[in-house]
């Protein structure tokens, strides 16, 4: 049953005195008494209001669902093939409360039961789970969210993505452009669907617009909404800091909970950006990544990435995922330890025949390795394929450097000639000592 949005302005009649007329007729339509199908009499009635009509009872509403699931701080942000179901368990065990799935793209998800297969699995443990769509047609992106309202807390819109695929399929940040496709798409699931939605946002250059836009998503029906804060041009992390100012006036502008993105390094830096901008939850990604432990607040160094992985494999053998997700994550965990002992890290790159035995294998040899060392840090070392790099690139400098001084010879001996010449010769009209020249005759 859905919260139907003021299409019975004719039955305000019907309603006790004393009460606002809006609140009422929202406590009507929760009552369970009406049902989103109409009647031939009333398709005569003037199309309803789309969107949030009561935001107080609406912002109630959100919060009681938010609380409902015990106020979720730390979230696994949506990461595509990076944030499946096997991955999200392990960060849950350290910490995470709640986790967003991959980014899916409505068209694909809805037209192919092959991609949809592989890209979303979940099970009863995983929960609470927001489930992510990236769409610019607010009919396709309902009928993929159907799909999947049953098995999750929040079917989120990802209005956040900035990369160049993106762009091209006009979805994700680029929306940003386009505003009243925006709205659209958050109206479509709010008024379509039972589950609750949820948007993921960036932020625009200014504070103010940022704000407008914010508040538009919640007026359009989100109950929770996540903001980074980059603006979609600022991509790397490691260049440009998230403005937590901004996300602070989002807070403070809307009623709905409110989740920020950006610069959450490890535990301390989540719980420094929810004191300073009042946020109710903070995602991480890239970071999270390295170290799934990140919410617990412990570090990832030593063995402990070895561990991590064997772990995370034994989550991979009981939810069935993708070997390209797989290797990803190692990569991700023992990356730092690759650097040193690259013999391992080729082996997880060249082996075509790769399983989950031949992964439990190279994370067991490094971590025989990492306790032999005695470190809990990796010291780099240069690979063959590097040196063999570095080796042609010194030849490629030193023929230059020998061809540059080979013209600076030259150039040397023609100015020596030259000077020779002028000292021996008394310079006019063609007259060479030593010789007689007149008129180009010796």
């Amino acid at each position: 049953d859905l919260l139907i949005d003021n299409f019975m302005r004719f039955s305000f009649s019907f309603l006790a005195p004393g009460r606002s007329k809006i609140a009422q007729l929202f406590t009507f339509f929760n009552s369970n008494t009406l049902r989103t199908k109409t009647t031939s009499t009333q398709g005569a009635m003037e199309t309803p209001e789309r969107g949030v009509q009561d935001l107080e009872a609406h912002a109630a509403a959100a919060w009681q669902i938010f609380r409902s699931m015990g106020s979720p701080k730390y979230h696994v942000a949506p990461m595509v093939d990076q944030s499946e179901l096997a991955f999200r368990q392990l960060c849950r065990v350290y910490g995470a409360t709640c986790a967003y799935s991959p980014m899916f793209h409505a068209r694909l998800f809805v037209e192919d039961p092959k991609y949809r297969a592989e890209h979303f699995t979940t099970c009863e443990t995983d929960r609470p789970l927001m489930v992510q769509f990236c769409a610019n047609e607010p009919k396709t992106l309902l009928s993929a969210a159907k799909l999947v309202e049953d098995q999750c807390d929040y079917v989120d819109l990802n209005f956040g993505c900035p990369q160049r695929i993106a762009k091209r399929g006009n979805y994700g940040a680029f929306l940003m452009d386009d505003l009243p496709r925006v709205k659209a798409l958050v109206e479509e699931l709010y008024d379509g669907l039972k589950t609750p939605v949820s948007v993921k946002i960036r932020r625009f250059d200014e504070t103010e617009k940022t704000i407008a836009y914010a508040l538009m998503c919640e007026r359009a029906g989100a109950s929770v909404l996540a903001i980074h804060g980059r603006t979609r041009e600022q991509k790397d992390a490691s260049k440009v800091r998230a403005d937590w100012d901004v996300i602070k006036a989002v807070k403070s502008a809307l009623k709905i909970p409110v989740l920020a993105n950006g610069n959450v390094q490890c535990l301390e830096d989540a719980e420094k950006l929810m004191a300073y901008t009042g946020v109710d939850g903070v995602l991480s990604a890239t970071p999270l990544l390295e170290n799934p432990r990140l919410f617990s607040g412990n570090e990832s160094v030593g063995v402990v990435p070895c561990d991590l992985v064997l772990e995370y494999l034994d989550f991979v053998e009981k939810h069935s995922t993708p070997m390209r997700m797989v290797k990803g994550h190692v990569h991700k965990m023992l990356g730092q330890w690759f650097k040193e002992h690259w013999d391992l890290r080729d082996r997880l790159n060249i082996d075509l025949k790769l399983d989950i035995a031949k992964l439990r294998q190279i994370a067991i040899d490094l971590k025989a390795r990492i306790v032999e060392c005695g470190r809990d840090h990796a010291v780099p070392k240069v690979t063959p394929r590097q040196q063999a790099r570095l080796d042609e690139e010194e030849q490629r400098q030193q023929r230059i450097q020998e061809a540059k001084d080979e013209q600076e010879r030259e150039e040397g001996a023609v100015r020596a000639l030259d000077t020779a010449t002028e000292s021996n010769g008394h310079g006019s009209n063609g007259h060479v000592s030593n010789g007689h020249v007149t008129n180009g005759h010796v």
